[in-house]
Formats: structure tokens, sequence, C-alpha cells
């Protein structure tokens, strides 16, 4: 088995571990903090902003020590959190630093691996490297939320299988090809974010402040409204989604302007959120099924015209463009969750119409600029 294709099997099973907690931890936290809504909100906002905004850093890192090593010390991080977990079911501060522990793998993990799959890609093979790769990740998204569905309740089990589930990858990990040194390139810390490319870095911000909201709200908002089980399937449908229209989309994506995949991504997310009003099983899906056509074009197509854009190495713009998601997420734990805890007292499934709205609303300006400037780069 290649170096890439290895890879991508360790990357689906890091994320089937990852998010078997991850699309649940709003209500993990809320049980073990004894906290509201939008104090939970803070706490994920900030806790997935360590992890995207370290993520420009812990690029420079890796192209420093190497991309494998990087990705093995992620592997750790990752196993060090589950631990954490497992112990901190009574503890406020242990579930907190697993947590924090657990973005903090994240942040190293996810730009070693995409460097990892394009860094010896052409400009014409990245499109399909990278949808391949983002595909093997959403199938173990797919998996995971229903694994988290039916240890739910006991979490005992859930992260020692996920402690296990670790450990076995780190001695996978230990066996990864060393990528060529020839083909990375050691970038200086001080450096992290110049060549920055600024409009997919600010479209990337918008698209996961709405995105993140689906994942961070919408078990709590169905836990007393869909059984376990159905969200977890769910969830599992929304990252099959992804996995089939990515690498479908792809040499679409690739080739079509930035403004088109932006009105047909954030259009698709404005009809899954208004879908999750009815709070019932078919709803749901149907919104789910919507937000995986809409994020799988715009996650998509962000990394891409980021990778265009840029005069840095791809690891490093990956950094970047991790940093972009954090903000995004940030808002969405602070804004969303002050938001979601506004029409917990007033009509809750208003809060999905409130977003549907954003989704509308707020890419307006950065298309209808992007429009206007390859309209008169086109006229030129």
């Amino acid at each position: 088995m290649g170096g890439r294709t290895a890879l991508m099997v360790y990357g689906c099973l890091v994320n089937v571990g990852t998010f078997a907690v991850y699309p649940y931890l709003a209500v993990v936290l809320s049980d073990r903090l004894g906290a509201g809504m939008a104090q939970v909100g803070v706490v994920l906002g900030a806790a997935t902003l360590v992890q995207f905004a370290g993520a420009p850093f812990t690029a420079a890192v890796a192209e420093r020590v190497g991309l494998k090593r990087c990705l093995l010390a992620a592997t750790l991080l990752y196993g060090a959190a589950a631990v954490l977990y497992l112990v901190g079911a009574s503890s406020p501060v242990l579930t907190v630093l697993a947590l924090f522990t657990a973005c903090g793998a994240g942040a190293l993990y996810s730009p070693a691996y995409r460097g990892y799959l394009v860094h010896s890609a052409t400009p014409e093979q990245r499109p399909r490297a990278l949808s391949a790769g983002n595909a093997a990740g959403s199938l173990g998204i797919a998996l995971g939320p229903v694994l988290g569905a039916v240890l739910l309740h006991e979490p005992a089990r859930l992260f020692t299988l996920n402690a296990a589930l670790y450990g076995a990858l780190v001695v996978g990990h230990l066996f990864l090809e060393r990528e060529t040194p020839a083909e990375t390139r050691v970038e200086p810390f001080r450096r992290v974010l110049r060549g920055l490319a600024v409009k997919p870095f600010a479209v990337t911000v918008l698209t996961h402040y709405l995105y993140m909201q689906f994942y961070h709200y919408l078990a709590p908002f169905t836990e007393d409204r869909l059984p376990a089980m159905a969200y977890g399937l769910v969830m599992m449908g929304y990252s099959l989604g992804l996995v089939a229209v990515q690498p479908m989309a792809a040499k679409w994506v690739g080739g079509v302007r930035y403004p088109v995949v932006a009105v047909v991504g954030f259009a698709c997310m404005a009809l899954g959120m208004s879908a999750f009003t009815t709070g019932h099983v078919v709803g749901v899906a149907f919104g789910a099924a919507a937000m995986s056509a809409g994020t799988a074009v715009l996650f998509l197509k962000n990394d891409l015209a980021a990778l265009e854009g840029s005069s840095r190495s791809a690891t490093v713009t990956f950094g970047q463009q991790r940093l972009a998601a954090g903000i995004g997420a940030l808002l969405s734990g602070v804004v969303g969750g002050a938001v979601y805890g506004v029409f917990e007292t007033v009509w809750l499934p208003g809060f999905w119409l409130a977003v549907a709205a954003q989704c509308v609303l707020l890419p307006l300006p950065l298309v209808a600029r992007r429009a206007r400037q390859e309209s008169a780069v086109g006229l030129r």
C-alpha cells in the first residue's frame, strides 16, 4: 500500500475516533460542566479556535520536523485526549483539558495530512488528490457519529475504544513512508501568515461560521426530537454525501468560477438550515443532505482557490485555511451559542431560520465583489 493510500486509511480511522465524540460535545460538556448552551458555545468556540488558529504554526513545524513525524505526534495527542475523557467523567477540568488536547492534535494532523497528499502533485492533479483525501476523511466522519450514538450512554466504553484505536494508529503511522525532503520547503515561523490568499480566507471564515452552527447545535436541538441512533444515521448520511459529491464534483469545482460555486454552496446551506426547523427525521435528513452538497463544493473550492492564490507551500497554505476555519468556528460558538440561547426562550426552530437567512445575506458582498473583479479581468 503506497504512502498516500495508507495515509488516507489512517485519516479515515482518525476521524472515526474523533467524530464518535465531536458531534455530541455540546451535550457532553453541558452534562459534565453543568453549563447552559451559551457558555458551552464559548468553550467549544475557544477550543476549536485553538485547533484551527494553531494550524499555521503547526504547518511550519511540520515542514521543519517532517510531515510523517507531525502526523505521528498528532496521533499520540489524540490518544492522550481519549484517556483524559475516560478518567475525567466527573471532572470538568479534565474534560476541558481533554477537549483542548484533542483540538491540539487536530491542529497538528490536518495541515500535515493534506500537505502529505499534495506535496508531489501537479496543479492539475490537486483537485483529484485533495478530493480523494477529503473523501477518505469524510468516510471516517460518517462512521464516527454512528459509533458515538451507540455508545453515547456508555462513555467509558466509548473512550476506551477510542484510546485503543489511536494506539493502533500510532503503530500504523510508524510505518508510513517518509516524504522526500526535497519536496517540502522549510518556512520561518515569523512568516506563517505571509502570502495569505485573502479572498479564499474570507470565504472560508464565513463557510465555517455557518457550517459549525449545524455541527454544534443540531445535536442539542434534536436531543428530545429524534432517537440518538436516528441522529447518528443522519450525520453519517451527511458525511457519506461528502464522500460521494467531492470526488464526482472535483473536475467541475476545479474549472468553474468562484462566485458560481459560492452561490450554489451557500444556497444549499440555506435550504438545509431551513429544513431543520421541522424537527422531524425526514426534514432533518433532507437538511443534512442539502448541507452535504453545499459544504462539499465550498470546502473543496475554498482550498483550491487558496492553493492557486497563495505564494506559500501547500502545507502552510492549508495551515492558513485552518486558521480561517477556526475564526469561523469561534464566531459560530460565541455568536451562534448566544443566538441559540435566545431562541431557547422563544421558539427554538426559529434559530435555524435565522441561520438560513445568514446563509443568503452574508455571502452577498463577497460574491458580488469577486464577480465584479473577475468581470473586470475578463474585459481587459
